[in-house]
C-alpha cells in the first residue's frame, strides 16, 4: 500500500518537474482514524500545526479521505542542487557572500534581494543569471514542505479537493519557512566545508607523530603538536571561505597577520618545556593550550571581521537597512556561524588552556598522544561539530516547533 502511495506522490512531484534525485520524505494518512483526537499525538508535526490553528479543519480532511484519497506531507531531506547553487550564485555575485541578510526575508516575507547594475554585469562575466537563481528560490520554496492529495481510487481531484489543500499549504506556509531557511543554510554551510571536513579528518595523524618525536626529543611533540594542528586547521579555514566565494587573492592577504600569529604560537610552545624543567606546571598547561589555539583564534576573528565589511558594504549599497555597530556584529556573526566548523573551533579554543592544565598536572605532557589530543582540541571541537551539525539542526529547529506548539496551547 506504502508503495503504491509512493509511486502516486513520484508521478505527482515530476508533474512539479522535482527530479528523483530531489530527496524527499513522504508521510501519509489513509485511515479516517488517524485524525480522530485521542490519536492527534501519532500525526506528522505538520497536520498537528494546522489543527491547533484551524481546528475545523478536522472534520474536513476526514472526509476527504473517506472519500478514498490519502493526505501526502512531502518534505525535502535535502536542499536540490539546484537550489543550493541558486543561493550560492545571488551570495557570492551580488551579496558579498552573505546569506542571512536575505534569504529569510525573501522566504517569510516575499522581499527580493537588490541587484544593481554592476552585480548583473559581474554575474554575467561568470556566466550566471541572478533573475533566474531568484525564480528558481521562488520556484522550490513552496514544495519544501508540502501537504499533497494523494488518489488511491483513480476517481479524480475535484477543484474543490484542490482548493482544499492549497488552503491547507497557505496555513502551512508560516511553519515550513522555518523549516525551508533551515534546511538551505544547514545544507549550504555542508557544501561549503565539504573540503574543511577531509582536513579535519587528517589531524588523526598528528597524534602518533607526535608521540614519537616527544619519546625520543623532549619539545619537539610539543612544538609538532601545536604548529600541525594550527597549519591544518588554517587549511581548513582557507578552504571553508574559499567555499563561501572568497577569492585566493583576498585570503592571502590574511597571511601578513597569520604569519607573526604563527611564529609567536610556535616559540610558545618551544618555552613549554622550559617552564616544566623550572616547575612552572600550570603556566606551562595554559601556554601550551594558547599556543595551540592562537592561529585559529586569530582565524575567527579574522573571519568574523570579513563577513562585518561585508555587511557594510550591503548597506553602503542600501542591499540592507542602517545598522548600529553591534548589530552589524551580531550579523557578522550570524553569518559566520552558518559555518559548521567555524562553531566548533571556537567552542574548542575556549577549552584548550583548561585541557592543557589538566595534562600539565596529571603528568602527561610528555605523552605525545596526550599532546596531540590538547593541541587539536579546537579541531576536534570543529570535527564533532561538522560531523554532528546536521542533527543539532534537525534538534534546534524541531525545538523551535516545539515552542510553538506549547505558545498555541497556551493561547
Amino acid at each position: 500500500m506504502l508503495k503504491y502511495l509512493k509511486n502516486r506522490i513520484d508521478n505527482l512531484l515530476k508533474k512539479e518537474g522535482i527530479r528523483e534525485d530531489d530527496n524527499y520524505a513522504l508521510k501519509v494518512i489513509s485511515i479516517p482514524e488517524e485524525l480522530t483526537p485521542k490519536n492527534e499525538k501519532f500525526l506528522p508535526d505538520e497536520i498537528k500545526y494546522i489543527l491547533k490553528e484551524t481546528p475545523h479543519n478536522r472534520e474536513k480532511l476526514i472526509s476527504v479521505i473517506e472519500e478514498g484519497k490519502a493526505v501526502g506531507i512531502r518534505i525535502f531531506e535535502k536542499t536540490p542542487d539546484a537550489l543550493l547553487k541558486a543561493v550560492s550564485d545571488i551570495s557570492i555575485h551580488s551579496q558579498h557572500f552573505c546569506i542571512t541578510t536575505w534569504l529569510p526575508q525573501l522566504l517569510k516575507d516575499g522581499k527580493k534581494p537588490l541587484f544593481t547594475e554592476e552585480d548583473y554585469k559581474h554575474a554575467k562575466a561568470h556566466k550566471v543569471d541572478l533573475d533566474k537563481d531568484l525564480n528558481t528560490i521562488l520556484r522550490y520554496k513552496t514544495k519544501f514542505k508540502q501537504i499533497v492529495l494523494i488518489d488511491i481510487n483513480n476517481t479524480g481531484i475535484t477543484k474543490h479537493e484542490q482548493d482544499f489543500v492549497a488552503h491547507l499549504n497557505e496555513i502551512l506556509y508560516p511553519l515550513a519557512v522555518d523549516y525551508i531557511i533551515f534546511r538551505i543554510i544547514s545544507d549550504n554551510a555542508h557544501e561549503r566545508t565539504a573540503i574543511a571536513q577531509n582536513i579535519i579528518k587528517g589531524m588523526l595523524f598528528v597524534g602518533p607523530i607526535a608521540h614519537i618525536l616527544e619519546k625520543y626529543s623532549h619539545g619537539f611533540g610539543k612544538i609538532f603538536a601545536a604548529s600541525a594542528d594550527d597549519l591544518m586547521g588554517e587549511t581548513a579555514e582557507l578552504m571553508a571561505l574559499r567555499g563561501s566565494g572568497f577569492s585566493w587573492k583576498f585570503l592571502l592577504k590574511r597571511l601578513k597577520i597569520l604569519v607573526p600569529i604563527f611564529i609567536l604560537a610556535t616559540y610558545g610552545a618551544y618555552k613549554v618545556e622550559h617552564l616544566l624543567v623550572a616547575g612552572h606546571i600550570i603556566y606551562a598547561g595554559i601556554l601550551f593550550g594558547l599556543s595551540s589555539v592562537a592561529l585559529s583564534l586569530t582565524t575567527a576573528i579574522l573571519s568574523i571581521s570579513m563577513y562585518y565589511h561585508s555587511v557594510e558594504a550591503l548597506i553602503k549599497e542600501k542591499k540592507l537597512k542602517p545598522h548600529t555597530r553591534w548589530e552589524k556584529i551580531i550579523e557578522a556573526l550570524r553569518q559566520d556561524f552558518t559555518n559548521p566548523a567555524r562553531l566548533g573551533l571556537l567552542i574548542g579554543s575556549s577549552l584548550a588552556p583548561i585541557t592543557g592544565i589538566i595534562a600539565a598536572v596529571s603528568g602527561l605532557m610528555y605523552n605525545g598522544w596526550v599532546l596531540a589530543a590538547v593541541g587539536s582540541t579546537e579541531s576536534i571541537g570543529a570535527g564533532l561539530t561538522v560531523i554532528l551539525w546536521n542533527k543539532i539542526s534537525h534538534w534546534r529547529y524541531h525545538r523551535r516547533l516545539e515552542r510553538e506548539f506549547i505558545r498555541k496551547k497556551r493561547a
